[in-house]
């Protein structure tokens, strides 16, 4: 899949509440057209793709190049639709902030309402989502908005955002599946971002043997782990020893960007290095004592973060010789194909399709005919 950069900058403030009912209604107008001609998976599909959701939240209204797009196009999403939820076959959980953690409560509520057996799966899905973008992808962006979307078969998209202060910006996660799905490997249908540089990420095929080393580990003995946690402590305290280890190749940088460098996986924080802590090593003790039979159920364990993944991985990684991945995934991902033929062609007929679909829906919506002008004219010019 081509890589690419969008620019997410941070955005602080709340959407006008003229803005907001606008873009509910033309949400509401979109959802149901889609849906109905072609079915909610369609919709989530859609959604799934970066690309296309940068340009419904565009079309509706909001700024194209700031974080609050994500958030208050997905609000707009959750208000606009909630009346016909059941009409279109789309429910919509989470949010932003509290409410992003309110979300298994949701899937569970609506689990008992409308009687979908699937709902723990969906559950399930909410919180691994959530644990894969800060503990697998470690690339220094805190997840504080999660929106959750499926269909009546099950079907779902997540849609989730983070935010680095330091840099002051953000990254859009897109995910999209079914009731089988793989949560670990290469999972995301997309990310999108402004900011790319060399972190851990072991979500990718790449980081298959360390990861497999870390399930086998604690799936051993926590002494064995114990002793090579004090081992790795020991040499990351050693400043001498640090420098000799080769850090990821970041060739792939932008020039301009030689800054990001200092985002490597191993800090020069000497805090940062120390692993070998009573939390850390509380926390694997009890991984070992459940031996995990999948990574799945390492992630999932209540109390594994971020450092404890890292720990695992960076023992792997220095004592048994099993490097994961250090490249950033964030990359587009593309509706109608390129004008250059990348990552294929471009579709004409379904681009075309498309367009028209948003066409009839901004016709058919509740605007005034002034609001429905400007939609229109907004239109053209992201589909230009």
């Amino acid at each position: 899949m081509r890589t690419g950069i969008a620019t997410i900058p941070l955005d602080w403030g709340k959407c006008p509440p003229w803005l907001f009912l606008r873009m509910k209604k033309l949400a509401r107008s979109i959802f149901f057209l889609i849906a109905d001609e072609f079915g909610p998976e369609e919709v989530l599909r859609c959604l799934s793709d970066p690309a296309w959701f940068q340009a419904l939240g565009s079309v509706l209204g909001f700024d194209w190049n700031s974080s609050g797009l994500t958030t208050t196009t997905l609000g707009a999403i959750k208000a606009g639709i909630f009346d016909i939820q059941d009409e279109i076959g789309i429910y919509v959980c989470g949010g932003k902030g509290k409410t992003s953690k309110k979300t298994p409560q949701e899937i569970e509520a609506y689990g008992v309402s409308r009687a979908f057996p699937f709902s723990p799966f969906l559950v399930f899905a909410s919180k691994i989502t959530a644990k894969v973008d800060s503990c697998l992808l470690q690339d220094g962006y805190q997840i504080y908005h999660h929106s959750f979307l499926f269909t009546k078969n099950g079907t779902w998209t997540v849609i989730q955002q983070g935010m680095n202060l330091d840099l002051q910006s953000a990254r859009r996660y897109h995910w999209h599946g079914g009731l089988k799905k793989n949560f670990i490997e290469e999972p995301h249908s997309g990310i999108i971002t402004d900011k790319k540089f060399s972190h851990l990420n072991l979500s990718s095929k790449e980081s298959k043997k360390n990861r497999e080393i870390v399930l086998d580990m604690t799936r051993g003995s926590f002494r064995a782990i114990e002793k090579d946690l004090n081992l790795l402590s020991k040499y990351l305290l050693d400043t001498s020893f640090v420098k000799k280890i080769s850090l990821p190749d970041d060739s792939f940088l932008p020039k301009e960007s030689d800054d990001l460098r200092l985002f490597n996986f191993l800090p020069r924080d000497k805090q940062k290095l120390n692993f070998n802590t009573p939390y850390i090593k509380k926390t694997i003790f009890e991984l070992t004592s459940r031996k995990p039979r999948r990574f799945t159920e390492i992630l999932y364990k209540k109390g594994v973060g971020p450092k404890t993944i890292r720990a695992l991985s960076l023992v792997a990684e220095l004592i048994y010789g099993a490097k994961p991945s250090y490249e950033d995934p964030a990359r587009y991902s593309f509706a109608h194909g390129g004008k250059d033929g990348v990552p294929y062609p471009v579709d004409l007929d379904v681009y075309d399709k498309t367009i028209e679909i948003i066409e009839k829906a901004i016709k058919k919506s509740e605007l005034s005919l002034k609001e429905k002008d400007q939609s229109l004219k907004k239109l053209n010019q992201v589909f230009k």
